[in-house]
């Protein structure tokens, strides 16, 4: 889809389609032509405006064939995510009637950079393994025009918007074509197309360096790989950050199997490993169109593994000594995020970022905690949560705080052979006990542990239908904005 920024008048657009926005029970702003061209069709629709209803009007006189009509729902409740979802809706709609050019005229009041992200989003499709496709010549939206519009917010929807559908088709991808070798292959093409740094490391340095990983990943046919991608900018940085992604590529549970049920979209497992690439692949096309940040160095880490049973598997009584010399008795083969996360955490400590980053689908429990749309974070400094969930406001990615400090809660990961276990003696509180077990493995800085935030993203990594700018069931590339957006903030502070 190409994306630009129309700037002479609509009345003199070339295309299929031209699309108005429209706030509930208004009609003030709407040009004195076309409405008189679409009262009748508003009136006979019962036509309000509110929130997500759209109507088409075919019209002549124009060099377009057809306006639409968006309601934005009531003034005072427009927001970014209004506008997002909105503008899904119509992109959707837009297709349907098989329109291919289109000109999208944005209200003021709403914000290019997020109309510019719901028409990308809400148009995404993977059907990469249908072998009947459609008959007709259709391919979708080939050019989306946006008027009265800030140039730079748009690209800038675009950018990311781009790089949370990459990200989604990553999640989407079965688990026989994405293994940890494989995984590897695609972080190495992504920083060969963008020039990025990349260090991979092989089967045989995880099982000396990353025990926690080699352990969770060493009964699995493909063994488990380690990648550290890198941007730099040109100049020196002035700050470093990390992000961490969890990249289970397939979670069968290991030996503690998982049943049918649960066992069945677990591809979705590397969702936050996907997040990770997504916000490279951002950070690459940002680079591209000059965008790219100056003053911040960027590394991303995942440690890439496939949990299955076999008689090399590791066992639940196991112990095991992580990276950082911690030992951690496994309780659960299949509280297995957190052990490889361990290995990764300590290692992108090393790195001595000023900030950490963990994005991870860790546990079905912040799925009942916060139902399968919000995300839950943690973090060990305060600021830096709340600058984090700021952020969401404009995304609209959900994410909720939970708490990390719960001493009484920190007793049920204590072992009684080890400094710690992977699974707390009771259910209640489990990603709470889950975050707990991460922060064991964040480094210091200074004197001081590394400022750092977990993500459980496993609610929201996975859509189980169609909501806000999420078209389908399957991945969401949930995290890849927020953290861009996080990463462009830092960027601009001193």
């Amino acid at each position: 889809m190409e994306v630009k920024v129309f700037k002479n008048d609509w009345k003199n657009y070339k295309g299929d389609a031209v699309v108005f926005f429209l706030f509930e029970g208004e009609t003030e702003d709407l040009p004195q032509e076309v409405l008189e061209r679409v009262k009748p069709f508003m009136e006979e629709e019962n036509f309000k405006a509110k929130k997500g209803e759209i109507i088409k009007v075919p019209v002549s006189g124009f060099e377009f064939k057809r306006v639409y009509l968006a309601g934005l729902g009531k003034r005072d409740k427009v927001n970014r995510t209004v506008a997002r979802e909105v503008a899904a809706k119509v992109a959707q709609r837009l297709e349907r009637d098989k329109n291919r050019k289109v000109l999208i005229n944005v209200k003021k009041e709403i914000c290019s950079q997020a109309c510019a992200e719901g028409v990308v989003l809400g148009t995404y499709k993977f059907d990469k393994y249908k072998t009947k496709k459609e008959e007709n010549d259709y391919k979708g939206l080939e050019v989306v025009e946006y008027a009265n519009a800030d140039e730079k917010a748009v690209l800038l929807g675009k950018v990311l918007a781009e790089a949370q559908n990459f990200a989604r088709d990553l999640v989407n991808t079965p688990p026989n074509e994405i293994n940890p070798e494989t995984f590897a292959k695609i972080a190495k093409e992504i920083a060969d197309q963008y020039g990025f740094e990349i260090d991979i490391k092989d089967p045989c340095w995880v099982e000396k360096e990353m025990p926690g990983l080699w352990a969770v990943g060493k009964g699995s046919a493909v063994k488990p790989r380690f990648i550290h991608i890198r941007y730099k900018p040109q100049g020196e940085a002035k700050k470093k950050l990390a992000f961490v992604g969890k990249g289970l590529t397939f979670d069968s549970g290991g030996l503690n199997i998982k049943p049918e049920q649960f066992m069945k979209t677990m591809k979705m497992d590397k969702a936050g490993a996907c997040a990770v690439l997504g916000v490279f692949k951002a950070l690459g096309e940002l680079k591209k169109l000059g965008l790219a940040p100056e003053n911040v160095e960027i590394h991303g880490f995942v440690g890439a593994a496939e949990n299955m049973p076999d008689g090399n598997s590791y066992r639940p009584d196991d112990v095991i000594r992580m990276r950082n010399g911690k030992t951690v008795e496994v309780g659960n083969t299949d509280a297995e995020g957190r052990i490889t996360l361990g290995d990764v955490l300590t290692y992108a400590s090393e790195q001595q970022p000023d900030k950490i980053v963990d994005m991870a689908t860790l546990t079905g429990a912040c799925v009942v905690a916060l139902g399968e749309y919000t995300a839950g974070i943690f973090g060990n400094e305060q600021e830096f949560i709340d600058q984090y969930l700021e952020l969401t406001k404009k995304t609209g990615e959900r994410m909720w705080q939970l708490p990390l400090d719960d001493e009484l809660l920190r007793e049920e990961i204590k072992s009684d052979i080890a400094d710690i276990s992977n699974l707390g003696k009771s259910r209640y509180g489990g990603a709470i006990t889950a975050a707990m077990f991460l922060q064991e493995f964040v480094g210091e800085k200074d004197g001081k542990q590394i400022p750092w935030i977990h993500i459980d993203i496993a609610g929201p990594a996975w859509a189980r239908k169609p909501y806000l700018w999420h078209p389908k069931t399957g991945g969401t590339g949930f995290g890849v904005r927020t953290a861009v957006e996080f990463i462009l903030k830092e960027d601009k502070e001193d």
